[in-house]
C-alpha cells in the first residue's frame, strides 16, 4: 500500500481524531506502517465541491458551506455533513468523497464556525443556519426530499443530535458519532483534564469569572431539550462512540454522554421493556472493563461493545477511541 492511499484511509478511518487534533488516539487499531504514516495533512477538497454563501435568516450573516450538486436528472439525497467542536466548513470531511461517488447532493455548513463564542455551541443560530443550508441545497439542487441525511463526529455530533431535537426538516435518519451532549457535564470532565476545551465552553455559554453560566450551558445541551417524539415516526437516529472515549489517550468525550442521551430518549418516548435501556451495572461493566457485553459481532473489523435498539433509535458502543468508521457510517446513513 503506497503512502498516498494510506494516508487518505486513515484519514477515512479516524475523522474525528483528526478534527479533533488527537493524532494518536487510536494507536492500537493500526499497523506498526500505518502508525509511521503523518497524518496531519489532510487532502484538499475537490474542484467539484464549491464554496457558497447562505444567509442567516436570523441575523443575516453570510455562513459559508461547501456544496456539491449531483448532475443526475433523477432526484438524489442529500447528505448534510456537519464539522466537528475546533473547526469551521473548511474542516477537510471524507465524506465528501463518498458523496461524490455516488452522485449524492452534498453540503457542509459552517454554522458559527468553531465553537468558541456565545454564538456557536447548538445555539439557536446553529439550528437556523444548519437548517438553511439544507433550504439551500433544496433551492438549488435536485434532492429527492425523502432521503435527507445528517451526519457528524464529536462536536459534529454533538449538532447532529441538536438538529435531531429542533431541525424544522424532515429528515430520514441522523448519524451521530462519539457526541457530547452536555455541556456542564463536558465542563466538568475537560476542567478537570486540563483541557482547551473547557475554557471554550466558558466562552460559548457567556460565562464570567471563569464560574460557568450553567443556565445558558442547559439551553445548549440536547440532553435538556424536549425530544421531539412525533419525529420518530419517520426519522431514524443512530449515536455511534468507541468505548475507549474518554479515556487519556484515546478521547475527550466519555461514552456516558452516548448512553445517557440514548436513555433520556427512550424515557421520553415512554419505552416500558427496561432491557432496551443501558442499566447502571452495563454502564459500570462498561466503564470498568471495555468489554463487549455479550455477541453482537463486528462493524469494519471491530467488535461491537454493545447495541441497543427501539423505536428507531440505535446505540452502538464499538471497539474504537473518539473517531467515525467512515465507510461503515455512510454505507448505513443512505441505507
Amino acid at each position: 500500500m503506497n503512502k498516498t492511499s494510506l494516508l487518505i484511509i486513515i484519514i477515512s478511518l479516524g475523522a474525528g481524531v483528526i478534527i479533533e487534533n488527537q493524532f494518536d488516539i487510536f494507536p492500537n487499531f493500526l499497523s506498526e506502517e500505518d502508525q509511521n504514516v503523518d497524518i496531519r495533512e489532510a487532502p484538499k477538497w475537490s474542484d467539484e465541491f464549491k464554496i457558497v454563501e447562505i444567509k442567516s435568516p436570523i441575523d443575516e450573516t453570510l455562513q459559508s458551506a461547501y456544496f456539491y450538486k449531483t448532475k443526475s436528472p433523477d432526484p438524489q439525497p442529500l447528505v448534510v455533513s456537519l464539522h466537528s467542536w475546533s473547526y469551521d466548513y473548511t474542516q477537510y470531511d471524507s465524506i465528501n468523497v463518498l458523496s461524490l461517488e455516488k452522485d449524492y447532493n452534498y453540503i457542509h455548513p459552517n454554522f458559527r464556525g468553531i465553537n468558541n463564542t456565545k454564538d456557536a455551541c447548538c445555539s439557536e443560530l446553529v439550528i437556523s443556519d444548519i437548517d438553511a443550508s439544507i433550504d439551500f441545497a433544496l433551492e438549488n439542487a435536485n434532492v429527492d426530499t425523502t432521503r435527507i441525511y445528517v451526519i457528524g463526529v464529536s462536536g459534529g455530533g454533538y449538532a447532529t443530535l441538536a438538529m435531531f431535537m429542533k431541525s424544522k426538516h424532515k429528515i430520514k435518519k441522523f448519524s451521530s458519532w462519539v457526541p457530547l451532549v452536555d455541556l456542564v457535564q463536558w465542563y466538568e470532565e475537560t476542567k478537570i483534564l486540563k483541557l482547551k476545551y473547557s475554557s471554550e465552553i466558558l466562552a460559548c455559554t457567556e460565562s464570567e469569572d471563569g464560574l460557568l453560566n450553567e443556565k445558558i450551558a442547559r439551553q445548549k445541551s440536547p440532553i435538556y431539550w424536549e425530544t421531539p417524539i412525533d419525529k420518530l415516526n419517520h426519522s431514524t437516529l443512530e449515536i455511534s462512540t468507541g468505548i475507549y472515549d474518554g479515556m487519556i489517550g484515546n478521547g475527550v468525550i466519555p461514552i456516558t454522554h452516548s448512553i445517557n442521551f440514548y436513555n433520556k430518549l427512550l424515557a421520553d418516548i415512554n419505552v416500558t421493556d427496561s432491557s432496551k435501556y443501558v442499566s447502571d451495572k452495563e454502564k459500570l461493566a462498561l466503564l470498568e472493563f471495555r468489554k463487549p457485553l455479550g455477541d453482537f459481532g463486528q462493524i469494519s473489523g471491530r467488535e461491537v461493545i454493545l447495541r441497543k435498539e427501539t423505536n428507531n433509535i440505535k446505540l452502538t458502543l464499538f471497539e474504537g477511541g473518539h473517531e467515525m468508521l467512515i465507510k461503515y457510517a455512510f454505507e448505513e446513513l443512505i441505507k
